[in-house]
């Protein structure tokens, strides 16, 4: 009995040790959940929508801060120099974490200073035109293209972003050579794209959805190989005579590189079970945002695979930062 007491009191000793250590794993102080483009975009919407429900879990504070500019590229920068210690994480994006680094000499490592958490939302994104470029089709919006070399512009959230690599690569593919006019965030693109100052523009569901419905934007093709449900009705570019086509829009949350392993992990778990609670899967397919929580692996994996197949797309097309 002596000796099973002993043990006991070591075994409680141990567990009291590990306590400050496992507190200081995951401080409990405000997090700042940073977001690359101005608020009312896609990756501002997902992000506030992933932020509350963080909140609501660990009972802090979760703030979406703000820092738009160089294409999602100054955010990613701040993330990858901020203190290591939990309290601040990432909504990261496709441009800055796989196509930047082929186009740009950075301040960051994409892949080295930022480390990967989880896999947030993967998309297709949507072309649309204003309804006064007078195209009702994918066909006709090419042939208009070749008719008009250089005439036609699209919209993008920055040199390197989603929506402008999806552009290049229509280009290449469809031997046109339609403009890109980058700009910092979904919102002013759309609002450029509204008021017919742009011809095109490779959208997010979210910020094309309700102008598609009022009539005022004509949906041409999706980027992805399949069509999502809440698109149902709109082809595929890949179905529309460009087989293989796929050029999806997806955000992804990083930490500073130097984070502690176990921070890491912990992120990574909070972070998949808020995507997978029912009410935030619910709110983000709403706005045509496709939750995909995973592991770090597979985000790691992910990342480098993206990596690869835009180099080969960045270097066909010759493309430098704009």
């Amino acid at each position: 009995m002596k000796k099973r007491s002993l043990l006991l009191g070591a075994a409680a000793l141990s567990l009291l040790a590990l306590q400050p250590a496992h507190a200081q794993e995951f401080p409990k102080k405000t997090i700042t959940l940073v977001v690359g483009f101005a608020a009312g975009g896609a990756v501002d919407t997902a992000a506030r929508i992933v932020a509350k429900k963080l909140s609501e879990n660990l009972g802090l504070t979760v703030a979406v801060d703000n820092r738009a500019g160089a294409g999602g590229n100054i955010a990613h920068g701040n993330v990858a120099n901020a203190v290591p210690d939990g309290t601040v994480i990432l909504l990261g994006s496709v441009g800055p974490l796989s196509v930047a680094p082929h186009m740009m000499k950075l301040s960051y490592d994409p892949q080295k200073d930022l480390a990967p958490l989880t896999m947030g939302v993967n998309f297709p994104n949507v072309l649309v035109v204003h309804a006064g470029v007078g195209v009702k089709t994918l066909a006709e919006y090419i042939a208009l293209a070749k008719s008009k070399p250089g005439s036609l512009n699209y919209a993008s959230t920055g040199a390197g972003s989603a929506a402008h690599m999806a552009g290049e690569m229509f280009n290449q593919r469809a031997g046109v050579e339609i403009v890109h006019i980058p700009y910092k965030g979904g919102a002013p693109a759309m609002t450029d794209l509204l008021g017919g100052r742009i011809a095109g523009y490779f959208a997010t569901p979210a910020t094309a959805g309700p102008h598609i419905e009022a009539g005022k934007l004509i949906a041409l093709a999706t980027s992805g190989l399949e069509r999502p449900s809440f698109m149902a009705n709109i082809p595929t570019i890949a179905e529309s005579g460009m087989a293989g086509f796929n050029a999806t829009n997806w955000y992804a949350f990083v930490a500073p590189g130097k984070t502690p392993t176990p921070i890491l992990e912990r992120w990574n778990q909070e972070l998949v079970k808020a995507l997978n609670a029912p009410e935030v899967r619910d709110e983000l397919l709403k706005h045509g945002l496709i939750p995909k929580p995973g592991s770090r692996a597979d985000l790691a994996r992910y990342i480098d695979s993206e990596s690869k197949m835009w180099a080969q797309v960045i270097k066909e097309r010759k493309i430098t930062a704009e």
